[in-house]
């Protein structure tokens, strides 16, 4: 008989913070596969519970994914945590749960905290659409080159960011987003949860002032096009056409920049080329 996975979220601060289902997961499996070991045993013996545990992040994360196949494999329940939030999103664990499911074993999730989400929640920014990047690069030229992918994004920008880097990433923020709405979130559900809203110049300058530490979620307002005719659209399409950008690609990059229909922007750029 195949052991079953689940991928079970943790707390991402405050210990109260997790559902009655994960805390019966816990209790019941054969085995919890852990980022840190420490880290979990915390959660563990707040809620009396004793369970073996095996870490898989790291350098060895491949071959201790195998590890865990294989004790699957014999048939027994695993829960995959980390140490905050859930397995694969921004944490370990992707790997791991690649395998299960290349190897046919059920992959279960139990739901529950996520900081971006609650970021977004209390951002008072647009909710109904957003795009959750992650981390950012390290260094400036690629944080550079992704801000520019996502400029003309409408919705909602959330990233998750390093205390060393956050200053820096809210600068290039700025320099390349221009100075939006935001709202930056440091240490969410945990004694020293603090929320940053305004402008991205006037949060960079509260900060400046503040003390840097623990980990950072941005939340972005997104990209918010004047008006434009479509005859103005087409000649957009037809410039970057000339720039080297195939047609398709064009009216993509145009389209989302305005909010113009991809097809009727299309076929009018079509209807101009001939």
């Amino acid at each position: 008989m195949k052991g079953l996975l689940y991928i079970v979220s943790t707390p991402i601060g405050n210990l109260e913070d997790i559902t009655l289902r994960a805390l019966r997961v816990l209790k019941e499996v054969d085995l919890i596969a852990a980022e840190d070991t420490r880290h979990t045993r915390k959660l563990l013996t707040h809620y009396n519970i004793s369970r073996p545990m095996i870490s898989y992040w790291g350098a060895k994360e491949k071959v201790k994914s195998e590890e865990i196949i294989n004790r699957l494999k014999e048939g027994m329940d695993i829960a995959l945590v980390t140490d905050a939030g859930t397995p694969g999103i921004s944490d370990p664990g992707a790997v791991v749960i690649r395998r299960a499911l290349e190897e046919g074993f059920e992959v279960i999730p139990i739901p529950g905290p996520s900081a971006f989400t609650a970021a977004l929640s209390v951002s008072g920014l647009d909710t109904k659409n957003f795009l959750f990047y992650g981390f950012l690069k390290p260094k400036k030229s690629q944080r550079i080159s992704i801000l520019q992918s996502l400029k003309h994004y409408r919705e909602t920008l959330i990233f998750y960011e390093a205390p060393h880097r956050i200053l820096d990433s809210l600068q290039d923020m700025l320099d390349v987003l221009g100075d939006r709405q935001c709202c930056v979130c440091h240490e969410i559900t945990k004694l020293n949860e603090e929320f940053y809203r305004g402008t991205i110049s006037d949060v960079i300058e509260r900060l400046t002032e503040a003390t840097i530490a623990g980990e950072y979620v941005v939340v972005v307002e997104g990209y918010k096009a004047e008006g434009i005719t479509l005859q103005e659209a087409v000649d957009e399409v037809l410039n970057l056409m000339k720039q080297g950008l195939r047609r398709k690609e064009a009216v993509k990059q145009i389209a989302r920049q305005y909010g113009i229909s991809q097809k009727q922007l299309y076929d009018l750029s079509l209807e101009r080329s001939e």
